[in-house]
């Protein structure tokens, strides 16, 4: 792609009004996004610094999925509470953790080249060109997650005991994913 259209392109995209569910970059990713964008060559199209949600267990997508939302550490406390909030629903609602995950266009077949291998060298190991058609995307993800029903028809499905573990559990992963962030903006040169 020729470098005035790429640039042109980055523009327009970085201008627009942020479209993910919180409306802003998540804190712990500002910094690799900021680095990426600073460079000729690449511009983030959407970024996630890994996060727990308490969602709807349904197929089709929507908005009204999300219930609760962390992109922090969580406590025991706030999950039990907030368990007991989302179980009048009586729908069936997953726990679920979803690791650090980031788009990037890239002028170059050779950028995105460059881009995937870093990011694999610090850690995201799913990642890979997702387009080449009409620009470059790469998408790089890293590998923590946890998904399970949770709640079905209004009943908690797991005790406290259990909670608990996957509180630490949830945390580890999610300040592991966070390394990951730092160790990649780190070895980025781009």
């Amino acid at each position: 792609m020729p470098q005035d259209i790429f640039l042109q392109r980055k523009k327009e995209i970085l201008s627009k009004k942020d479209k993910s569910h919180i409306g802003k970059w998540d804190e712990k990713i500002i910094s690799l996004c900021e680095k990426i964008n600073k460079s000729d060559n690449y511009y983030t199209t959407s970024s996630c610094s890994g996060r727990v949600i308490i969602i709807a267990d349904q197929d089709e997508k929507a908005r009204d999925l999300f219930l609760k939302r962390y992109h922090n550490l969580i406590s025991f406390e706030q999950l039990k509470k907030n368990l007991e909030d989302v179980k009048k629903a009586k729908k069936s609602i997953k726990f679920k953790l979803d690791p650090c995950a980031l788009h990037v266009a890239c002028k170059t077949l050779e950028d995105a080249n460059k881009l995937c291998t870093k990011a694999r060298l610090a850690g995201w190991k799913k990642s890979g060109i997702i387009a080449v058609d009409k620009r470059y995307i790469v998408e790089l993800n890293s590998t923590e997650r946890l998904e399970f029903p949770i709640i079905d028809n209004g009943k908690i499905l797991v005790d406290d005991d259990f909670l608990k573990i996957l509180v630490k559990r949830a945390n580890e992963k999610l300040k592991n994913t966070w390394k990951k962030i730092e160790s990649l903006e780190k070895n980025i040169d781009l």
